[in-house]
């Protein structure tokens, strides 16, 4: 197959976030098979040396610059009003980069958009041979952060959540094929297009990067990871230091917290003076390796997350929200425990502080899931196997080409 791939995150390196992992892992497994043409965008953080490591891994890597988008707030409201594309999407629209889609799409047997962003590129002449890859639902996210109170704006994001809803429901009926990383999404976008072909295909972690530890360090460390400009990990990092950690210094005085993560905000600095606020770390899969408990509080945030993921692979003992687990097959055997208010987050901490055969035996069962559910090879392979049922429907109808 040639498999054109737009992204208009810059996929490289894959540690940067969430878009970034994934993208980049998945084109990674295509191009072993196939010729992969990666469109995307480039952003004043991205290196030559960025671009030229990328090349490696693709067989025609085109970047167009960032957009810059100079209206105001109010012009980007009344744009997502009358249009029905948010400021999100339509901020990172390059006509060039659709110019250079409808000059070269005749020679590509299927498109892939990576994350939902990428929609506003596909006309409906391509809608036969093309797929999205939504990594969280907008819609979901904002109504989450609402329903949570962890909306930044909250009165923005009530008058956003229909516009939001409105605007996914129309961008998933472009597609014939949607892959998504939870079932939550799944179901969600479902009721948005009954007759989609939607596929949960989850994230997975890289062992080179997350090998799984060689001994269990005791004490009382505990550590949360993650982008530390997120909105979700921001909030996630702020209600563990400010509320669960003085209970559990108050039954353990000795213990300790790492906030481990690239581009600490202003609001996550403030918390210094009762955690290591790390910033970006060369290795987080060496620092999860130092930590007694990796604590996942998080109270919003929508989708699989690669920072649980990522403990799990290592090999840390996990204390999480629903949240934090969602997208996780957790039934048998005990992979971590479940936490969703402080007192439980307390008591679930405890246990493991106290009980070191506990804590070997999560660590266990957690990497023994990763290593068989949620390698980037399962992925990619389940991946391909979509792309090669749209490539067969579009032969089978007379549409290729």
């Amino acid at each position: 197959m040639n498999i054109l791939m737009l992204s208009t995150t810059f996929p490289y390196p894959p540690t940067k976030g969430g878009t970034q992992v994934r993208t980049f892992h998945l084109l990674r497994y295509l191009h072993h098979f196939h010729s992969v043409t990666v469109l995307t965008q480039r952003s004043a953080d991205v290196s030559d040396a960025d671009i030229a490591a990328l090349r490696e891994h693709v067989s025609e890597l085109v970047v167009f610059d960032k957009p810059t988008d100079r209206s105001n707030k109010l012009q980007r409201f009344a744009n997502f009003l009358m249009e029905g594309t948010p400021p999100s999407v339509r901020s990172n629209y390059s006509p060039a980069m659709q110019a250079w889609i409808d000059q070269h799409i005749d020679k590509f047997d299927v498109i892939t958009c990576e994350h939902s962003v990428n929609e506003a590129y596909i006309r409906p002449e391509f809608r036969h041979k093309a797929v999205v890859n939504v990594h969280s639902s907008v819609y979901g996210s904002c109504r989450n952060q609402l329903q949570t109170g962890t909306s930044e704006h909250e009165l923005r994001d009530r008058i956003n959540l229909p516009l939001l809803k409105r605007y996914e429901k129309r961008f998933c009926s472009k597609f014939s094929h949607i892959v998504v990383t939870t079932e939550d999404d799944r179901t969600q976008l479902q009721s948005f297009h009954p007759n989609a072909a939607i596929r949960v295909i989850p994230n997975g972690v890289d062992f080179a990067e997350f090998p799984y530890r060689t001994a269990d360090p005791g004490g009382h460390h505990l550590i949360f990871i993650g982008a530390m400009d997120n909105l979700a990990n921001i909030d996630a990092a702020k209600y563990l230091t400010l509320e669960i950690l003085p209970q559990v210094q108050a039954k353990y005085p000795d213990t300790t917290l790492s906030l481990v993560g690239a581009r600490p905000t202003s609001e996550v600095l403030q918390l210094q003076d009762r955690a290591f606020v790390t910033g970006r770390v060369e290795s987080i899969a060496e620092h999860l390796h130092c930590a007694t408990v990796c604590v996942i509080p998080m109270r919003t945030g929508y989708g699989i997350k690669n920072k649980t993921l990522e403990a799990m692979a290592a090999g840390t003992p996990i204390v999480s929200s629903d949240r934090g687990l969602e997208g996780l097959q957790f039934s048998h055997p005990m992979r971590a425990l479940h936490a969703n208010t402080t007192p439980e987050y307390v008591t679930a901490i405890s246990r493991l502080f106290d009980d070191a055969a506990l804590r070997s035996q999560l660590s266990e069962n957690a990497r023994s899931l990763i290593e068989t559910e949620y390698t980037w090879e399962r992925a990619g392979h389940q991946y391909l196997q979509v792309l090669e049922e749209i490539l067969n429907r579009s032969k089978d109808s007379g549409l290729t080409g």
